[in-house]
Parts: structure tokens; C-alpha cells; sequence
């Protein structure tokens, strides 16, 4: 096979090629916060799973390229199926979709009837498809707070996101057993370790993180509440629990303050890095662009049963669906 550099001309830019592209293709290049930064810094947008999820509903553009994984570029063709959606790598996956398969959650939804399923939106088309409502680490408060307290939830793939909303909220859900790698690694004896390092510095965490690193957090939310927080709290310390590219957009908006990732067993955050995130790269994205390739193809009749579930979760964020709206799937 050859390689990229051997397809571009000696000397070109690589940052103005992918530009040219994009702009010949009418293309919008999206980019999860967990992307390396030279990839969040040629986006048109840089956003949590929610914020791309409406940007991939909302633009007008061709070809959306998605800089993130699988399940996410998934998402913005199951919202706009008249549009090419392309993802540098398509081995960019994740071990929340990977812990679901779409048979046993089946079957475990057939198990339990009288149960409504609410998903995080980490998961495949298929159990999407198979699901209620997809909700975001940014979503899930508000939605839980529109289901009535008689309604059983089914909450997966995520445990520890669904046991620290089955906590906050007081209620009991059945939760499915997935957890994510990342967030999975952090070390509460290390975390321990650098706290007292930093005396006084807060401690923001995703609730993806085990319940020991999120009892010790003075902030817990999505990514994309997290770069709020760094934003606004007071001090010049911040330690972060997720993983660590979102620092880049921390630095971006408040360079003045000092960030440091929450560390892993080993007593530093590089096991923290997510390796699907990972493989995308510049590279890859120009040949993404340039070939529209490889591109996401999603069958009709699967895209419309999960975007029910989708049209639901971006109708409750912003708070535009009723209670009676929320009956046990038939």
C-alpha cells in the first residue's frame, strides 16, 4: 500500500490541504473533546456527544467528518441520512458498544417488560435501536426528571453512569454491567496521592468514573460541564477525571490556570488516553475527505427505529416532550 506521504506532493501542507477540502466538499469536520488537539484545532465544531449530536442535526453541509468513534459518526448519519458521513477510522470503536452486544440486551429487555430503557448514547445502532431513550453524560439529568418516579428503568451500558444517576436521583434501576476503559483506570490511592499534592485544588470527574473517584470529585459531569467548571471555579488548581485531551480546551479558554489529569494505577494519566480516540489522525482525516472514505452506510428501516430513540433524547434535553409520551415500547 502506499503511504500518504507519497500520494501528497513533497512539501505540501497538510492543514491546508484538509482546509481546501473541506471547503470543495462543503464539508463540516467535527471533533469529540477526547481528540488529540491538532485535530480539535482544525474543527469547525469541538463538542460532548450531545453538542454533536445537534450540530450533526443542524448543519447544512454535505460531508460531516467526524473526528471521535464509531457509535458517534453512527449518530449523525442516523440523524441525517442525506448526508456523507465519513470517520478517519473506522476501527475507532468503544468498549461500552463492544460490552452490549444487540442479542443480550434483547433478550435482557424481554426479560423485564415492564421496564423502559434508557441508553447511553455510547452504544451501537442496534441497541438504539432496541432502546426508549438514548441519553448523554450532559442529558440524563434532565430526562430522568421527566420519566415518572412508578416507571422501571433499564439503564446500560454504562454502570457506574447509571449507578451515580440511580444515586442521585433515589432511583432503582437495573443496570446493565459495561464500564469504560478510560475512566475505569483511574486510581482513587493515586488520586489520593495527588490531592494531597495539591491541597485545596477541586476535583472534576465524568460520571463515568467508579463511585471511589467521583465521592472524592467537587464537580461531576459531562465534558462538556467539566470545561464549564474549569471555567468558573475559583483557584488556580484544577485536578481532571476524564480523559485528558479535554486539558486542551481547558488551557485554550483559561491558560492562566493550571490543569492536571486525575492519575492511573501507575501514578500517571497516560493509561488514560483512549486508544480508539487515538486513531484518528490528520492524516487520515485528509484521505477521509479526499476519497469519502470510509464512509458510514446505516439500512433504512434500522436507522428509523433507532432514531426514534434519538429524536426523543434531543426532544427531552431541551425539554419538548410530555410524560404521556414515555409508554414501555410495544
Amino acid at each position: 500500500m502506499t503511504s500518504i506521504a507519497t500520494k501528497l506532493p513533497t512539501g505540501t501542507d497538510l492543514l491546508s490541504e484538509i482546509d481546501r477540502l473541506r471547503r470543495e466538499r462543503n464539508a463540516v469536520i467535527l471533533a469529540h473533546y477526547y481528540q488529540k488537539p491538532q485535530i480539535q484545532d482544525i474543527a469547525d465544531f469541538v463538542g460532548d456527544s450531545l453538542e454533536l449530536s445537534r450540530k450533526a442535526a443542524e448543519t447544512d453541509a454535505d460531508v460531516i467528518a467526524f473526528c471521535g468513534v464509531k457509535f458517534m459518526a453512527d449518530t449523525a448519519k442516523i440523524l441525517s441520512p442525506e448526508k456523507i458521513v465519513v470517520l478517519p477510522d473506522l476501527d475507532a470503536g468503544c468498549s461500552l458498544e463492544d460490552s452490549c452486544p444487540p442479542d443480550k440486551f434483547r433478550a435482557f429487555r424481554e426479560a423485564h417488560p415492564d421496564h423502559i430503557a434508557l441508553t447511553y448514547i455510547n452504544c451501537s445502532t442496534e441497541v438504539k435501536a432496541l432502546s426508549d431513550v438514548i441519553v448523554t453524560s450532559s442529558s440524563a439529568e434532565t430526562i430522568i426528571g421527566q420519566i415518572p418516579p412508578e416507571q422501571k428503568i433499564i439503564f446500560g451500558p454504562d454502570r457506574h453512569l447509571g449507578g451515580y444517576l440511580s444515586r442521585k436521583f433515589g432511583r432503582e434501576m437495573l443496570l446493565w454491567p459495561g464500564v469504560c476503559i478510560v475512566h475505569e483506570a483511574f486510581s482513587e490511592t493515586e488520586l489520593l496521592k495527588l490531592k494531597a499534592r495539591h491541597p485545596g485544588a477541586p476535583v472534576a470527574a465524568h460520571p463515568e468514573c467508579p463511585p471511589a473517584i467521583v465521592d472524592h470529585a467537587d464537580y461531576v459531569g459531562s465534558t462538556s460541564g467539566i470545561l464549564q467548571f474549569a471555567k468558573t471555579f475559583e483557584g488556580d488548581t484544577l485536578i481532571v477525571a476524564t480523559e485528558p485531551h479535554i486539558m486542551h480546551q481547558m488551557q485554550l479558554a483559561i491558560p492562566e490556570k493550571n490543569f492536571i489529569g486525575a492519575p492511573g494505577a501507575d501514578g500517571n494519566c497516560n493509561c488514560n488516553i483512549c486508544p480508539y480516540m487515538a486513531l484518528n489522525t490528520l492524516e487520515k482525516l485528509y484521505t477521509a475527505l479526499r476519497d469519502l472514505s470510509p464512509r458510514i452506510e446505516i439500512e433504512e428501516g434500522l436507522r428509523l427505529q433507532a432514531k426514534r430513540s434519538l429524536d426523543r433524547m434531543l426532544e427531552m434535553a431541551s425539554g419538548t416532550i410530555g410524560k404521556g409520551d414515555l409508554g414501555v415500547r410495544d
